[in-house]
């Protein structure tokens, strides 16, 4: 065995590899091991890039999407607030809240979809608690604008017949509208923007084209509505929803008759409803209809309501408006919608009272 050994040592000392050799390869090896851990740090801090690029790009698109939120919402129109609170306070014949009426909001009214009969009352009570009648009876635009109230017909596809005695009450009505100080400035105006002629004659007649022009609300039926009808006193549609309706006037009457029950006002959860607001989003019953969203301005005259409404209409030649403007300490939309010459719908949407708004900004 030993000779062996012996044979095989001489093979051995001559394939050991020189020293030089053995350290190169040991180099070489640590510098793989050093490039394998470069690279891996290398796709790492990639991956990472990735990562920041991608999540830059969620942020970016976020924010388009945030700033098309704001860019929904119109700016507000300076020059029509101002003429409007020129309007609010001309506006003598608006009823003090806590003085000529009081209101009771109750509760935020639960979601309900359109066409829904079943809703959970959240107002145990009327909205009005007291409205000073005789005081109403005493103001001719509220007396002759009661007077139109029950000369037409709830349900749209119903033709409406004007007898001469209700031709009579509307022209008493413009009359009386047109001789308060609300509509002269109203009128002048729209005068100044050439959207009305100076003539009186030529703007009642005008205002009726807006307000009283009868037309076909429903497809394919007869002539069943008019922009006062529609606004100021409420209208059915199917037999399953309730339309328009956006005076209080017209809803004190009514929840007095026992016909209406509100169901409690809708309001985002900072800006909560007060019983000195001029503008309150409600939710409603009428007739065993329920109206899931309504809104009305509440104590102020009809002459300044129409005013309002008729300025942005006839301002504006497309088919929905819808402007931002803040009135007194309420900052609202208001919303109008033509029906060709006339008008189809008007109402205001409260979004701040008691100046919230401004403290935000």
């Amino acid at each position: 065995m030993r000779n062996q050994w012996t044979r095989c040592l001489p093979w051995m000392y001559n394939n050991v590899p020189p020293l030089q050799d053995v350290l190169r390869v040991e180099t070489g090896l640590k510098q793989k091991s050093l490039n394998f851990t470069a690279a891996r740090a290398e796709g790492v801090n990639r991956e990472k890039s990735i990562m920041a690029a991608r999540l830059c790009g969620v942020l970016a698109l976020l924010a388009v999407f945030l700033s098309g939120l704001d860019a929904s919402r119109p700016a507000i129109n300076q020059e029509l607030s101002n003429i409007f609170n020129e309007l609010w306070t001309l506006d003598v014949n608006r009823m003090t809240p806590a003085t000529d009426y009081t209101i009771s909001v109750q509760g935020r009214a639960n979601y309900v979809t359109q066409g829904s009969h079943v809703v959970t009352d959240r107002a145990s009570q009327p909205l009005f608690s007291n409205v000073n009648e005789i005081k109403l009876q005493n103001i001719t635009t509220f007396t002759r604008l009661m007077k139109l109230l029950d000369n037409y017909e709830r349900s749209t596809g119903v033709a409406e017949r004007v007898t001469t005695v209700e031709l009579t009450e509307m022209n008493l009505f413009l009359d009386a509208v047109l001789d308060t100080e609300v509509m002269k400035r109203a009128h002048r105006y729209l005068v100044s923007k050439g959207q009305s002629n100076s003539n009186l004659r030529i703007f009642k007649n005008q205002l009726r084209l807006i307000w009283f022009n009868l037309y076909h609300r429903k497809r394919n039926s007869a002539l069943d509505s008019c922009g006062f009808e529609h606004v100021f006193v409420g209208e059915t549609k199917s037999g399953s929803e309730i339309i328009g309706f956006h005076n209080w006037v017209q809803f004190y009457l009514q929840e007095k008759s026992t016909h209406l029950d509100y169901k409690g006002y809708k309001a985002r959860d900072h800006d909560l409803p007060d019983h000195d607001d001029h503008v309150l989003n409600l939710q409603f019953s009428w007739h065993g209809l329920v109206k899931p969203v309504g809104s009305a301005f509440i104590g102020t005259s009809p002459e300044f309501e129409m005013a309002l409404f008729t300025i942005v209409f006839l301002l504006n030649t497309e088919r929905s408006t819808t402007v931002l403007v803040n009135v007194d300490q309420c900052q609202m939309e208001l919303v109008v919608i033509r029906h060709g010459r006339s008008l189809g719908t008007a109402y205001p949407k409260l979004l701040s009272s008691n100046s919230r708004h401004v403290s935000h900004h």
